[in-house]
């Protein structure tokens, strides 16, 4: 198409753009009454006496597809999908982030397959889910969550490839995608610096400076109990049975024992 032109309906009619303008309806089937139209190798007449016209509703899978096809609805269910399957493997065995976020991601997938979509928003939308998968893993205080939480709203910005105003995604749907996104960052790094300061529980750190009380002792070493567990123990003087000390090393399967501050 090389040129083009708005005419008003009467002006489309006299250049003879359409064939035909209805004020309803029935005048429309007025109209058409016996026109001849050409169908394959041949020409039919309209015969549109008598027609009643009624109306077919769309049944509930019609219906939900019309949503979920949605460019809002779509991008809501890709990033609940995402989220969803991100806090799975943040927490293994959680079953119901996972479950949820791998429908929700099926749904959003189809959605895309049905509207008008930008590549280049696509690539923006897992580059920043990618960075906020990063961020979870390996903490690195915000600076890839940010990245993803700025590349996850432009891609969602950009999606969608149509000057029409029903294949755009709505602001306050991009400003709580931009939100949501934030606040999981905002959370990856309250735990990562919350666990950076907590107290070590488990493993071989946290034997030091944990109290014992003396099983048996002769000269410089003998057993204490750490933890509901027997040790081997020594120390810098003789300790008695009964006496409560403090660890303050671990070599091999001993520890070192000295007294309580």
């Amino acid at each position: 198409m090389r040129d083009a032109a708005s005419l008003s309906a009467q002006s489309a009619l006299k250049q003879g753009v359409i064939d035909i303008v209805a004020r309803d309806d029935i005048d429309l089937l007025t109209q058409l009454h016996g026109r001849s139209v050409s169908m394959g190798s041949g020409f039919i007449r309209l015969d549109t006496r008598d027609i009643s016209l009624g109306e077919v509703e769309p049944d509930w899978r019609t219906r939900l597809l019309g949503a979920i096809t949605d460019p809002n609805i779509a991008l809501i269910l890709m990033m609940i999908g995402a989220y969803g399957l991100l806090f799975e493997f943040m927490n293994p065995g959680a079953m119901y982030p996972g479950t949820i976020g791998a429908i929700c991601l099926l749904l959003g997938l189809y959605a895309l397959s049905a509207l008008p979509v930008n590549y280049a928003g696509i690539l923006l939308l897992l580059l920043g889910m990618a960075l906020m998968a990063a961020e979870a893993f390996s903490p690195s205080f915000g600076i890839l969550g940010i990245g993803g939480v700025v590349a996850v709203s432009l891609g969602a910005a950009i999606m969608f490839d149509s000057d029409l105003p029903e294949f755009r995604v709505a602001l306050p749907v991009l400003g709580a995608v931009a939100a949501a996104s934030l606040g999981v960052i905002l959370l990856t790094v309250r735990l990562a610096l919350k666990s950076r300061h907590a107290k070590v529980t488990s493993g071989r750190e946290q034997m030091i400076g944990a109290s014992a009380r003396v099983l048996d002792w002769d000269d410089r070493g003998g057993h204490v109990l750490v933890h509901g567990e027997r040790w081997r123990a020594n120390g810098p003087r003789p300790f008695v049975s009964g006496q409560n000390v403090r660890v303050v090393g671990l070599d091999g399967l001993t520890v070192k024992v000295e007294d309580m501050i």
